[in-house]
Parts: structure tokens; C-alpha cells; sequence
């Protein structure tokens, strides 16, 4: 419970504060408990929880209005791109009892790109130098080197 009133203190500061500042950097490094890489930007609005459960690799860009539901853990690699509204969303109620949550990590390799507006659901992998196209709702991994899109995400094309 501490933890989570300390992660709505910690976004409400960073969603008010300047971006490109010390200020800002230090409580996005806050935030995320240290595990965000060299050269990375979080651009606020920020939303969600556990992001002590976040780890952000180097040169890795967020744009506004992420949501990171993070309780099953999220992890984005190296030089990706995150692009404006992406909902990453590692948990979900059970089915038959909402009060129990079912955790699944999400991950986004390195060099893939979230497109604006994009849903990757619970225990979605996004393969190295993936596309995500704006608005998908990804359901299942993304192999490497390919393009997704719709609701429900499928294949579309090879990164040539």
C-alpha cells in the first residue's frame, strides 16, 4: 500500500514537473527504481502502477500518455519507441473472481516500435525490430523483424 501511494505521489510530481530537467530526470529515475537506461525519456503524462516492476533499456523513447500496468512486470529493451496513448497492460482479473489478478510480463525487444494508440495485452513478447501499427490490440507475440496490425493484431508484412 506504501509502495503505491509512494508511485501516485512520484507520477503526479513527474506529470507537473518540466521535462529535460534534473528534477524531472531524478523522479522518473524514482519512479522506476533506478532501472532505466542511459540516454531513455519518459515524456509525461505518465499513468499506472508497480512501475518499480519496469525496466526501461537505453536510448528508449516514451511518448505521452503511457500506461503501464505493471503488475506482471514490463521490460523494454534497447532503442525502442513507444509512440503517444500505448497501453502496455501486464495484468488482468480472473475471469470467474475479479478480485484476483493474473500476472503476465510484458516485453518489447530491442529496436521494435509501438505505434500510437496500441494495446499489447499480458504475456505479449514484441520481437526484435517489430512494428506495432497505431490502434492494434496485440493479443499474441510479435515475431522478430515483422509488422502487426488490427484488433486482434495480425501479421502483415516482413521489415524488409
Amino acid at each position: 500500500m506504501q509502495r503505491g501511494m509512494r508511485d501516485v505521489k512520484l507520477v503526479f510530481s513527474i506529470n507537473h514537473t518540466m521535462p529535460y530537467t534534473d528534477e524531472y530526470n531524478n523522479l522518473v529515475k524514482e519512479l522506476f527504481a533506478g532501472k532505466i537506461g542511459d540516454g531513455s525519456m519518459v515524456m509525461p503524462p505518465l499513468k499506472g502502477v508497480c512501475f518499480d516492476r519496469v525496466v526501461i533499456g537505453d536510448n528508449v523513447m516514451i511518448m505521452p500518455d503511457c500506461l503501464m500496468m505493471s503488475r506482471g512486470g514490463i521490460t523494454i529493451e534497447d532503442n525502442a519507441m513507444i509512440a503517444a496513448n500505448v497501453q502496455l497492460i501486464s495484468n488482468n482479473h480472473d475471469l470467474h473472481d475479479r478480485q484476483l489478478l493474473i500476472c503476465k510480463p510484458v516485453r518489447v525487444c530491442r529496436n521494435a516500435w509501438i505505434g500510437a494508440g496500441a494495446t499489447i495485452l499480458p504475456g505479449v513478447t514484441v520481437g526484435e525490430n517489430a512494428v506495432v501499427a497505431a490502434g492494434a490490440v496485440v493479443t499474441k507475440d510479435v515475431a522478430p523483424n515483422t509488422i502487426v496490425g488490427g484488433n486482434p493484431a495480425k501479421f502483415i508484412k516482413n521489415v524488409e
